[in-house]
């Protein structure tokens, strides 16, 4: 049944290297930006609390499949942005991870806003009547309990975007569901033992992901 994995004719294991590292790249990008959202959200400022919320509101209710079309066509195709990369397989994963951060950084962003609610407001106007700025008071004060509140969550966010990668197919990024769609074409007598590859290999990649950072969120939690 799994006689097309002997062949050699399929990289399997490169097309799940290419997943994970568009979600580690994308992880990493999308945490800084959902922190820099998250900022803007609760920001004094009129004008950034505007568009951290114009922002995260538009953008998270946009497809995944369409952002990143809108990346590969709009800013490669279009523009010729091509992000320092030199052939069109390195610029198109460039592209994928540019559009999965500017997707999932609304959902990490949602995620540390509500973990910063459950900061007892007292303890920022505490920290500003010592004298310190809003920022100050963000990174000090704030932001490491909203972290620790919000482990699970942000889990929960690093398990869909694995599964998001998927769609980094669309524009031809070489990573598990480009291969798993060549695959079912050309081992048409083995489609279930093929879905259950790349099944299995999700599930893989997900589920001690999901137990790990589940774990970390028992071990960290705010006693309130």
């Amino acid at each position: 049944m799994f006689d097309f994995l002997e062949s050699g004719q399929y990289d399997v294991l490169g097309a799940f290297w290419v997943t994970v590292q568009l979600t580690l790249y994308s992880a990493v990008g999308s945490l800084i930006w959902g922190v820099l959202l998250a900022g803007m959200r609760v920001s004094p400022v009129p004008l950034m609390r505007a568009f951290g919320t114009g922002y995260v509101n538009t953008v998270r209710n946009i497809p995944l499949t369409l952002l990143i079309l809108g990346c590969a066509l709009g800013l490669y195709q279009t523009l010729g942005i091509t992000l320092a990369g030199d052939g069109s397989k390195e610029i198109n994963f460039r592209l994928a991870i540019l559009g999965l951060i500017a997707y999932t950084g609304t959902f990490v962003c949602e995620a540390l806003r509500s973990g910063i609610n459950t900061v007892p407001v007292g303890q920022a106007e505490a920290a500003r009547a010592l004298g310190l700025s809003f920022f100050q008071v963000l990174r000090l004060i704030v932001l490491p309990q909203a972290f620790r509140a919000v482990v699970g969550p942000l889990a929960n966010v690093l398990i869909a975007l694995t599964k998001n990668t998927t769609v980094a197919a669309t524009i031809g990024v070489a990573e598990a569901a480009l291969l798993m769609k060549e695959m079912l074409e050309n081992e048409t007598q083995a489609l279930f033992a093929v879905f259950a590859v790349f099944a299995f290999g999700f599930v893989v990649l997900t589920l001690p992901t999901g137990l790990l950072l589940g774990w970390v969120a028992k071990r960290v939690a705010v006693k309130r």
